[in-house]
């Protein structure tokens, strides 16, 4: 193939493999694949409505848990559909322009509910631990400006990967083995240093995407304090069932992503199936998790969803 060079770039057409080695088993693959996101559309979109229509849940935790789910149906969207084309039909065509645009809407999303689990994270720690300034403290007009603020970090974050990306000459092959667009699994076919790209990745990881793990960890860590601290063994238990629930979000988020990192950082110890899968999954647990989860443990939404679903009783 001729020198490709960064100009040219974006008018060429790339082939995303799926899961390389595993050929075979795509269609067993995507069995699963399909189911989860088909419980991805449906338990977020119950979330958004249940949310919508109760009026009681226009609260600042509700509202972050709509802007989770919002973000788990576009990161699951982002992904699925082409991923199960890729496992049907082998269809893995796709052009430059939108592998960047699909690894943009990626990453651009994880690091905005990577912001709003913060967000949550703040909102227990004011509810449990300065319960008295939780009204004047998160306001409708503070939770909005979060999310805003939220997402032009994402994007500011996420948008010198496009730069980047686009300055790259493509001289050689232009097969992804993945399933989706990663900013490294493409710029490893370039045939240019990315060293600026890897290290922009490090610092991101541990600067922004870091501080949020940090910052969350303190945020309960105080929050247990105060809980322990409460005389009420009724309350103890209630402060530590609805803190229960967003330790879990915060971990089906966060560990399969930690695990797709290091096997990338580990790349020549894990078999490329192992990483393609991690990656998968931290794009596609969180999504079916949430909804579950919140739905499960939150009583508000829980007994809205019954109250939905249920048939009404006949009136003797």
């Amino acid at each position: 193939m001729s020198t490709t060079n960064s100009t040219d770039a974006g008018s060429d057409e790339f082939f995303l493999l799926g899961i390389p080695g595993l050929e075979a088993a795509h269609i067993w693959i995507s069995i699963p694949i399909c189911a989860t996101y088909i419980i991805v559309l449906l338990g977020n979109v119950v979330v958004l409505l249940v949310i919508l229509v109760e009026q009681s849940l226009h609260q600042p935790m509700y509202l972050f848990l709509s802007m989770l789910a919002v973000s788990d149906l576009i990161l699951s969207s982002t992904t699925v559909p082409k991923m199960l084309l890729i496992l049907w039909f082998e269809a893995g065509e796709i052009s430059f322009d939108g592998c960047l645009t699909q690894m943009f809407f990626v990453h651009a999303v994880f690091a905005l509910e990577s912001a709003i689990l913060l967000a949550m994270a703040f909102d227990r720690y004011v509810a449990i631990c300065d319960p008295l300034r939780y009204r004047a403290v998160l306001t409708k007009l503070l939770v909005g400006r979060i999310g805003v603020l939220g997402m032009l970090r994402s994007v500011c974050i996420v948008l010198p990967f496009v730069f980047f990306l686009k300055r790259l000459p493509f001289c050689g092959h232009h097969v992804i083995p993945h399933t989706y667009c990663e900013h490294m699994d493409l710029a490893e076919l370039a045939c240019a240093d990315i060293t600026v790209i890897i290290v922009y990745s490090l610092t991101v990881i541990f600067l922004a995407i870091g501080l949020d793990v940090i910052f969350i960890a303190v945020s309960y860590v105080l929050i247990l304090r105060a809980v322990f601290r409460l005389t009420s063994k009724d309350a103890r238990l209630k402060a530590l069932s609805t803190c229960g629930s967003h330790v879990c979000v915060i971990l089906t988020f966060y560990i399969p992503a930690f695990f797709s990192v290091t096997s990338h950082c580990l790349g020549h110890n894990v078999p490329h199936q192992i990483h393609i899968i991690l990656a998968n999954l931290y794009v596609m647990v969180p999504p079916i998790m949430n909804p579950i989860i919140y739905g499960v443990k939150t009583q508000q939404i829980w007994d809205r969803i019954l109250k939905i679903f249920s048939p009404p009783r006949s009136v003797p």
